[in-house]
């Protein structure tokens, strides 16, 4: 299947978008409530992920198959492993097959956790014998994927003695451990995460704690990329806070930079995103360690006003449903931009893109590689020019309404 995607003449004025809850939020919620069941959710996210971390919650034996789902996977290795009487067999996609987990299983396996893999170390497929793990002291290198660290963080108040972890070499999307602390911290954990050490105090009983679930601020990108791509729109995005966990909300300060101007409406829990003025500059540099996911978003919104950037600390981004990177250069390029991508100790990989306006080349098909975010990275160019996108489905992976949603913002959205 394919979308065909273009703009009307005139963007909807101000519709207000619905935006799925938090997948991060969720999944770490989720395993949470799993270990301590007196925690309430409201405002779920919607996306497959967390329907398939949902589901692989309630299997205690058997087959737990994530498909596509990175979080899922990581989350499950630890909660399997923690879970007496477990015994689970792990596996998803062919790429979830080549991403790795081993320093994950290393780090529970150094703590007494009993996992096997089954076709080649280091990768899923695993299988997961569950025992009490009493907890201590362990390291774990903390420059690859923040996700092996939330993991181990989660299920650490169920251990007796607690959890020492020490975090090994540049740490990697810092906002995402804060998130899980704060969430722990909710809950009744006590924890200090100093320097490269954080500590976790175990918990026999949480407090009663009803969560409602932000919107997704990974998703609200989509909606920053469109207005700051039209000549005038706006919009409303509900379910959105100032002081959010999301390392995902310096969206804010970033398309500030590209002409968007965000307004948050406490009473209403909103926000409102206008277009005010042009970009300030013709290039934009940005670190991106911590906020790696909306890397796609940023280097589609930069291309798209025929402006200059480089983008840096995008090294995770090789491990995801794609190899994100390589992803971008081939897809900007089909479309004329000139793409650099380098990979040094100081930069963790970045990419630089040039191209002007008039490189713009209509009415390319966009390929998706399975993952979700190069569907909906791509998808605002059209208010520029028509575009096609190739496998449109995937974005049901994190937000299930984005053809709807985008369609109310005045973009017309076909397929076949």
């Amino acid at each position: 299947m394919r979308a065909f995607l273009k703009s009307k003449d005139n963007l909807e004025n101000t519709p207000t978008i619905d935006v799925t809850g938090s997948k991060s939020e969720s999944n770490r919620l989720l395993l949470l409530q799993a270990l301590y069941p007196n925690i309430a959710i409201e405002n779920l996210s919607e996306s497959d992920d967390t329907i398939v971390l949902k589901k692989g919650l309630e299997i205690i034996n058997g087959v737990v198959d994530v498909g596509h789902a990175g979080t899922a996977m990581r989350f499950l290795t630890a909660y399997f492993a923690a879970k007496e009487g477990a015994e689970v067999i792990l596996k998803g996609s062919d790429r979830m097959h080549q991403r790795p987990i081993k320093i994950l299983v290393d780090a529970l396996s150094a703590l007494g956790a009993k996992i096997e893999y089954l076709e080649t170390e280091g990768y899923p497929p695993l299988r997961v014998f569950g025992k009490k793990i009493e907890g201590g002291s362990v390291k774990i290198e903390a420059n690859v994927s923040s996700q092996y660290i939330s993991a181990l963080l989660l299920i650490a108040p169920s251990f007796p003695k607690g959890l020492e972890l020490e975090l090994k070499g540049s740490i990697t999307s810092v906002p995402y451990i804060e998130m899980t602390l704060s969430l722990l911290k909710q809950i009744g954990v006590e924890s200090t995460f100093l320097e490269n050490l954080i500590k976790i105090e175990p918990l026999a009983k949480s407090l009663n704690t009803t969560f409602v679930v932000e919107s997704d601020w990974s998703s609200a990108s989509y909606f920053y990329s469109l207005i700051a791509l039209s000549k005038a729109s706006s919009a409303i995005l509900k379910r959105y806070s100032e002081d959010s966990l999301q390392g995902d909300a310096a969206l804010v300060s970033i398309y500030k930079l590209l002409g968007v101007e965000t307004v948050f409406n406490a009473s209403e829990y909103s926000i409102t995103l206008s277009k005010r003025k042009d970009h300030v500059s013709d290039f934009l540099s940005l670190d991106l360690t911590n906020t790696p996911d909306i890397a796609q978003t940023i280097a589609v919104t930069c291309f798209g006003l025929g402006i200059g950037c480089k983008l840096i600390g995008l090294h995770t981004l090789k491990i995801k449903e794609t190899d994100r990177l390589s992803a971008l250069k081939t897809e900007l390029e089909k479309l004329g931009a000139i793409v650099t991508l380098t990979s040094n100790s100081l930069e963790l990989d970045s990419l630089s893109i040039t191209g002007s306006s008039e490189t713009y080349k209509k009415n390319i098909l966009i390929e998706t590689y399975h993952d979700h975010r190069m569907a909906m990275a791509f998808a605002p160019l059209a208010v520029r020019f028509p575009i096609s996108v190739n496998n449109p489905m995937v974005v049901a992976k994190s937000f299930p309404t984005f053809w709807e949603d985008l369609a109310t913002m005045g973009v017309e959205v076909g397929f076949q």
